[in-house]
């Protein structure tokens, strides 16, 4: 049985500083500022302990009010229909999905992310996370950006 994660949406000075730290280290990763955790945590100013720790649950989250496009990210074992399957669980929830990447599979798994508009759902938001990460062949399937 799949564990439902719920989300909050808080403001940033409501937080202890160790969420901000993690989410600054996460943002120099992926921009290519600094290419390792170590760097990473090192300017941050927190250990690569509490790094791991957070790192999974820590996503910051633009202003949702003006604008309701998100970016997912899942990766997917190489099986045929495992993303027609992913992409009815978006059409059924009511999301309007706007683009679509892939990359080749290497390891028997494709990344992918896929951009929706969210405003129209029918259903939650952490509804749609659940039904998609309980599909077989999803590896893994969360909020890349928002």
């Amino acid at each position: 049985m799949a564990k439902t994660i719920k989300y909050y949406i808080v403001a940033a000075d409501a937080l202890p500083d160790i969420f901000i730290k993690v989410a600054e280290a996460k943002r120099m990763m992926q921009t290519g500022e600094v290419e390792t955790v170590g760097a990473a945590t090192k300017l941050a100013g927190i250990s690569r302990s509490a790094f791991y720790k957070y790192k999974d649950s820590v996503q910051p989250f633009n202003d949702m009010k003006s604008e309701h496009i998100i970016t997912f990210y899942a990766m997917l074992k190489d099986i045929s229909g495992v993303l027609s399957r992913v992409l009815s669980v978006f059409a059924t929830s009511g999301a309007n999905i706007l683009t679509i990447n892939q990359s080749i599979p290497t390891n028997g798994c494709a990344a992918v992310t896929i951009s929706a508009e969210t405003s129209e759902m029918a259903e939650s938001l952490e509804q749609l996370i659940a039904d998609v990460s309980g599909l077989d062949g999803v590896v893994k399937f969360e909020i890349l950006a928002g």
